[in-house]
């Protein structure tokens, strides 16, 4: 579903993404993984269209992305701040969103903003919400109009354990039909129950990709956190 081939970006001296060679798959829930600095955030603006690669290829789809941004309404993104105007109230954003799409067609999946009770906010202006609720707000705007493949960036910052419970099992839901979900976190206890493949970047390179069931293998650790600890000390070497 994203493959990408040789993918450079540089900002001056910054090296952020060196040849990057990649592919991620249907059915995929894959953790993005790295520390502060890999190239982490420059992949996913790549993938999205926000920033323009100095090189290398990104398909989407089988698919060159080129200038064509169409492709984009195939994605569903969950930022890790959620950005909206101030005066707007929670149920025109909806609205609009669907005012949109709506010549696009398909139907709509309005499943976390009913398991959120997003309804009963729907007069509120975005300003007046906390962050947690602004949080749900984004992940219901990224499912919501049930696309092949979802990059969420830090899902589960600023939810309470019983939300962050159900966007957990809407991502093992969605996954068992033919979808790909892309997720980067710093709480690897949030992945661990997740996660079917792991990407780790580290200085804008790719110095890991494999299956749960390889990184186990590999690490021999059992916990996601404890694999990904040893990856990392072995990347340092």
């Amino acid at each position: 579903m994203i493959e990408t081939r040789a993918l450079t970006k540089s900002f001056k001296r910054i090296r952020a993404l060196q040849q990057v060679d990649l592919s991620m798959n249907e059915n995929q829930v894959v953790s993005l993984i790295g520390p502060n600095g890999s190239g982490k955030t420059t992949l996913i603006k790549c993938i999205l269209g926000l920033v323009r690669p100095d090189g290398g290829e990104i398909h989407i789809n089988g698919r060159a992305i080129g200038e064509d941004f169409q492709y984009r309404s195939a994605i569903g993104y969950m930022p890790q701040i959620g950005r909206y105007p101030d005066h707007m109230k929670v149920g025109q954003l909806f609205d609009l969103l669907r005012s949109l799409r709506a010549k696009q067609g398909g139907q709509t999946d309005d499943e976390l903003i009913a398991h959120y009770r997003l309804e009963r906010i729907f007069d509120q202006p975005m300003r007046t919400l906390s962050g947690g609720t602004r949080q749900k707000v984004s992940a219901a705007v990224a499912f919501l109009f049930d696309p092949k493949i979802y990059i969420l960036d830090e899902p589960t910052a600023g939810l309470d354990p019983l939300s962050s419970e159900i966007l957990k099992e809407k991502i093992r839901k969605i996954r068992e039909h033919q979808r790909l979900v892309v997720i980067t976190s710093h709480i690897l206890s949030d992945l661990d129950d997740l996660t079917t493949h792991i990407l780790y970047l580290q200085d804008g390179r790719v110095h890991y990709q494999a299956s749960m069931e390889e990184l186990r293998s590999f690490t021999g650790e059992q916990k996601f956190g404890k694999a990904i600890a040893s990856i990392m000390q072995q990347s340092n070497r």
